[in-house]
Parts: structure tokens; C-alpha cells; sequence
């Protein structure tokens, strides 16, 4: 999203017109939004939506406007995808006023179906095909979606466990937990073909409201949309054969975020897989360091039995309080034992 665009929105927030506000905030997560597919809204758009917010046309008209701007100047080999974005962003828009919803499996489809008509060829219908995608955050691999045989069967049941489900009784991290789960294994069925991720965010935000979560914090939609995506993708991918497991945890992160206006971290290229593996790499590194200096010193006691930290803090040219900690640590270990006075007692050496 544009710095203009956002700085824009943001003086709306500002003013303090409550009406004002609250379409602004909405803008921002349907333009923001599109961010999953790394799509951008044109100007056009942008001018629309500051009508809309200042109250000089309807969401109505701005869809008809956007439309009416198509017909006369249509865009061939969009690769940018520039009209979708704008129509998606507009009818994005115009849910978020909305306040009704229903949690059901039609309701679901019906926002696809919303979102997407004359966009996509199947908006609103089930694929009857088996689909991969390359994801950036897995190094181009691809979560295992379900298969086009199942996809109906285990859509609905899905649906019928969470409607059973009660959260009577739950911490708020318990609530966050499950709410999670829920929304990764919804995603990971992949329905459709394409405008799975808006659908979803654009469903969970909706149920969220009919929870009593009525003060979501949406900006997370418009300036995390892609961590959201990425934090589904780890919740439903598993590479047991390079130590990469599914986790919750991106997820969790990020509804904290927008329920309880917890400060985690949401940063992209902390959820990629080579990120995990970097880092692993580097406590590894780091522990084989300190085990060598421990080592070391561990020698040079084993050498002499009287040693002080004071001589091996200069023989290893380390500080005093690195000398002490490391001892410390093999006491710790069981590899040695202090026998007598600091000053004329020695060192045990405890055979392993």
C-alpha cells in the first residue's frame, strides 16, 4: 500500500469523525487486503474510496463508478491485476459495512462468490480439481491442500465441529488457540481455485464479530495481510525430513495481535523456512562455542587440580566473571567438584 494512501487514511483516524473513521478503517483492510496476492488498487480507487469516506457518494456508487471506469477503459494483459484488486477492494468494502452473517458453509462460498463474480470463472464453486501453489515462506514448496474428492465433505465437517464446539469456560489464550486451529484447517481445504485467503480473512473477521469481538482491530488485515497468509501456510506445512514441523504459533501471534493488542512481532522472514533453519544453525554454532570454552577451561583443570579462576582467566585470556561462569557450568554439569577452602582446597575431576 502506498505511504500517500496510508498517510491519507491515517488523517482521517485522526480527525476524529466517528463515521469517517470507521469507513477509513474499512478501506484499509479491503485495500490492504490484496496484499496477499500482491495486488495494488489503482489511483482511480484510491479517489473513489476518499468519496466514499467523505460521504459524497455511496459504496454503491463507488462499485457502479469502478465498474462504469472498466467498461470504458479496459486493460488488456493486466498482469498487475489492477481491476481486480479495485473491484475486490470495493466489494471488500462493502461487506465490512455490513452486519449481517451467518456461520455456515453457504456463507462462506457466498463471499467467495461476492468477492470474485466476473473475476474468476468459478467464483463461488467448489473445485472439482487438485491444486498446488508455490509459496515464498516455504522456499517454493506447497501445503498439501485437500483433495478435490474431499473437498465438500470436509468443508461441511469442519464447519459442524465448530458449531458444536463450545468456549464456555476458556482463557482468552485458549480462546485465541482454538480460534486459530479452526481458521488454518478451514484455509487449508482451499476450496476454490483462487481468493482463498480474502475469503477467509473476510469470513473470520465477520465471525469474530458475531463472537462479541466487536472492536477488532482490522488495521493488522491492512498492514499484515501477507503475514497472515504466510502465518496459514507454517500452520499447515510439514517437512518431518529437514526437522520442519506445522505450527500455530505465526497464527496465534497474530490473532493476539487483533484481539487482545498484544506487541508480538510479525515479521515475514522470521515464518521462512530457511529462517529456522539459520537460526538453528547459529544456537548450534553458539552452543558448540561455549561447550569448546568449556572444554578449555575443563582441560586446564583436569591439568591442575588448583587452578584458579584468576590463572585460568589469563591463560584463555577471558574476563574473571567469563572464568568464574564457565566453572560454575561444569559444577553445574556434574564434571566437577570443589573439594575444601577456595583457597587451599582442589578441584575434583567427577569421571563421566
Amino acid at each position: 500500500m502506498s505511504e500517500n494512501l496510508m498517510d491519507h487514511f491515517e488523517e482521517y483516524l485522526r480527525q476524529g469523525e466517528p463515521n469517517k473513521a470507521e469507513k477509513a478503517k474499512v478501506w484499509k483492510t479491503a485495500i490492504g487486503l490484496q496484499q496477499v496476492d500482491g495486488l495494488k488498487p489503482s489511483d482511480y480507487l484510491i479517489a473513489t474510496a476518499r468519496q466514499n469516506i467523505d460521504g459524497d457518494i455511496t459504496i454503491e456508487e463507488v462499485k457502479q463508478r469502478i465498474d462504469n471506469y472498466y467498461k470504458q477503459y479496459p486493460v488488456k494483459n493486466d498482469e498487475s491485476r489492477t481491476e481486480e484488486a479495485d473491484k475486490v477492494s470495493a466489494r471488500i468494502a462493502e461487506m465490512l459495512g455490513e452486519k449481517t452473517f451467518t456461520f455456515s458453509p453457504a456463507e462462506y462460498v457466498s463471499i467467495h462468490r461476492r468477492l470474485f463474480q466476473d473475476i474468476y470463472s468459478e467464483a463461488g464453486k467448489i473445485r472439482d480439481y487438485n491444486i498446488t501453489k508455490q509459496e515464498w515462506v516455504l522456499n517454493s514448496e506447497t501445503v498439501l491442500y485437500a483433495s478435490a474428492e474431499s473437498l465438500k465433505a470436509t468443508f461441511e465437517y469442519d464447519f459442524e465441529q465448530e458449531k458444536k464446539f463450545s468456549y464456555k469456560g476458556l482463557s482468552e489464550q485458549e480462546i485465541i488457540e482454538h480460534l486459530a486451529q479452526f481458521i488454518s484447517y478451514l484455509w487449508q481445504i482451499h476450496i476454490f481455485g483462487e481468493g482463498n485467503t480474502r475469503t477467509t480473512a473476510i469470513f473470520l473477521i465477520k465471525y469474530l464479530r458475531k463472537l462479541g469481538f466487536k472492536e477488532v482491530n482490522n488495521d493488522l488485515f491492512a498492514e499484515h495481510s501477507w503475514y497472515f497468509r504466510n502465518a496459514l501456510v507454517r500452520a499447515n506445512y510439514e517437512d518431518l525430513s529437514k526437522g520442519i514441523h506445522k505450527t500455530e504459533k505465526y497464527l496465534i501471534n497474530f490473532l493476539s495481535n487483533l484481539l487482545l493488542k498484544d506487541n508480538h512481532s510479525l515479521k515475514n522472514r522470521e515464518m521462512h523456512v530457511h529462517y529456522v533453519d539459520t537460526v538453528k544453525t547459529q544456537n548450534d554454532t553458539v552452543k558448540s562455542k561455549i561447550d569448546t570454552v568449556n572444554d578449555t577451561v575443563f582441560d586446564l583443570i583436569k591439568q591442575n587440580n588448583k587452578i584458579t579462576a584468576t590463572e585460568i582467566s589469563e591463560r584463555l585470556k577471558m574476563s574473571l566473571s567469563t572464568a568464574k561462569r564457565k566453572i560454575k557450568e561444569l559444577k553445574e554439569q556434574g564434571k566437577i567438584k570443589r573439594i575444601g577452602s577456595d583457597k587451599t582446597g582442589y578441584w575434583k575431576i567427577i569421571e563421566q
